[in-house]
């Protein structure tokens, strides 16, 4: 009996109006990245509030009361997917007791559909002694700006499906994005092009897309793995790779302990790059393009010396 009240409940979550004739779509992201794309695109007739703060590392949120008081009341929940929230999501959704968001209804939304994804693991067997490896692919691919616009058109049809007669004005806010996004990725190749090719270490492995749209390579990380803080031994294979290579900078997330970053560049007279890699990690950092205008230009100001 219980089973059938739940199917009733879902079809009915499915298929009624979300909300009142002229309110806004209540959307609840997972990160600030998604809430700053849905509000663009959404624009006043959203809504929007995330989750995870951009100071904060996404891989580890508590799945706190408050946060499911926030979902209970969403009409449309984002998230970032590839397993990144897969500690925190379905305790808060569960918690929620909205069946509108929950997998597979409408107002559920991962964003990654149809992201160009790097480093898909090729083993088949995947443990916690390869430290935080995520079995469908790096899950940081909003540092690629040619995959945000993936996701601002993921999120832009997904509103268009939820409040059709809205869908002109999303389609619109989506194009008035792209061309943004076109506009910067100009700017931002510009000042990166003098490095092409430059070797660069990174703290924990949020930097590939990132790195590969703008032709850098992170040759090497200062976490042995995946989620693993830095031991000793592994800091020194760490610094005699940078030296063979002659690597100057290291970047790396705001959240992280800076101690073991600023001791390899004590022995490597390398700089230590301290950015956000989420929006609202920084108060430069209020929106997706100022997010990448904060790491492109002390990325290239690092890369000068």
């Amino acid at each position: 009996m219980r089973s059938i009240f739940l199917s009733i409940l879902l079809f009915l979550s499915a298929v009624s109006p979300l909300c009142a004739a002229g309110s806004k779509i209540k959307i609840l992201t997972t990160t600030e990245d998604l809430r700053s794309i849905a509000e663009y695109i959404g624009g006043d007739r959203v809504a929007a509030d995330s989750l995870a703060r951009g100071y904060q590392d996404p891989h580890y949120l508590e799945a706190k009361p408050s946060f499911m008081m926030k979902a209970k009341n969403a009409d449309l929940f984002m998230r970032v997917g590839l397993e990144l929230e897969i500690g925190y999501e379905e305790l808060i959704i569960d918690g929620s007791r909205n069946a509108r968001i929950r997998v597979g209804q409408p107002g559920h939304l991962d964003v990654s559909e149809g992201v160009n994804l790097l480093e898909v693991p090729t083993t088949t067997k995947i443990d916690r002694s390869m430290g935080d490896v995520h079995p469908m692919g790096n899950p940081h691919y909003w540092l690629d700006p040619e995959n945000v616009k993936i996701m601002a058109r993921n999120i832009a049809n997904r509103l268009s499906e939820l409040s059709p007669e809205n869908a002109g004005y999303f389609q619109e806010n989506l194009a008035a994005f792209d061309k943004k996004m076109d506009e910067k990725m100009i700017e931002w190749r510009s000042k990166l092009a003098p490095f092409k090719g430059r070797k660069i270490a990174i703290y924990h492995r949020s930097w590939p897309y990132f790195a590969d749209r703008f032709g850098l390579v992170a040759a090497c990380e200062l976490e042995p793995k995946p989620g693993i803080p830095p031991s000793p031994g592994h800091l020194k294979e760490v610094i005699d790779i940078m030296k063979r290579d002659k690597i100057n900078v290291i970047l790396m997330e705001v959240f992280y302990d800076e101690k073991p970053a600023e001791f390899v560049a004590g022995q490597t007279g390398a700089k230590v790059i301290v950015v956000p890699n989420s929006v609202g990690g920084t108060k430069e950092a209020k929106d997706y393009f100022s997010l990448m205008d904060t790491v492109v230009d002390k990325l290239a100001e690092g890369l000068k010396g």
